[in-house]
Parts: C-alpha cells; sequence; structure tokens
C-alpha cells in the first residue's frame, strides 16, 4: 500500500512563503510524474504544479507562476513546492499525488495539507 504524506502546511500573511513536502510511507514506486494540486472551499481541485521525472519538465499554473517552485527526487518518491509571495487566493488545500500507472493520470493522492494566507 502506498501512502503521500505532505506536511509544510500551515498559516502565513501575505507575501510570506512556505514549503510543502510529500513524502511516500510504505512501500516505494516509481512513478512517471508527481504533482501538487489544490482545492479551494466552492471551488474545483486545480493543477497548481507539477513535475515529470523524465527530462525533469515542470508545468506550473498561471496564477503561480514566477512565485511557486516544485522539485524532488524520484527515487526517493518525494516532491516538495516552494511558495513565495503567497497571496490570500492561495489558500486551500493542498495535496500531492503520483502517477504510478500512466503519465496521462495521477493514481496515488494524499490526505492534503492546509494553507492558510492571511491579508
Amino acid at each position: 500500500q502506498v501512502q503521500l504524506v505532505e506536511s509544510g502546511g500551515g498559516l502565513v500573511q501575505a507575501g510570506g512563503s512556505l514549503r510543502l513536502s510529500c513524502a511516500a510511507a510504505g512501500r516505494t514506486f516509481s512513478s512517471y510524474k508527481m504533482g501538487w494540486f489544490r482545492q479551494a472551499p466552492g471551488k474545483e481541485r486545480e493543477l497548481v504544479a507539477r513535475i515529470i521525472w523524465s527530462g525533469r519538465a515542470t508545468y506550473y499554473a498561471d496564477s503561480v507562476k514566477g512565485r511557486f517552485t516544485i522539485s524532488g527526487d524520484n527515487a526517493k518518491n518525494m516532491v516538495d513546492l516552494e511558495m513565495n509571495s503567497l497571496k490570500p487566493e492561495d489558500t486551500a488545500v493542498y495535496y500531492c499525488a503520483a502517477a504510478t500507472l500512466s503519465i496521462r493520470s495521477y493514481d496515488y493522492w494524499g490526505q492534503g495539507t492546509q494553507v492558510n494566507v492571511s491579508s
């Protein structure tokens, strides 16, 4: 059984920074990509950033470009999200996910970590 465990969420003032971490618990796995999603109250879950391990190609949502940085280590099943210049609209539950069966979809998800940005 694979579990993804997020950490690093919390309360921060606008303009501040947080670093989220995601690590696998239980058995290790090999994935095509890992990503960070978020879901704010009343909104759909959205992809924030992802990294494809082959070539280390990254993607960022327009709303976080230039402020967030995704990094990680496939061999260690770890992915981090450095979040700078945080805004109140970044407030959400952040989830990490891994695509192990196909590059087209994520099949493992973490439980989420809450990020609150106060104005």
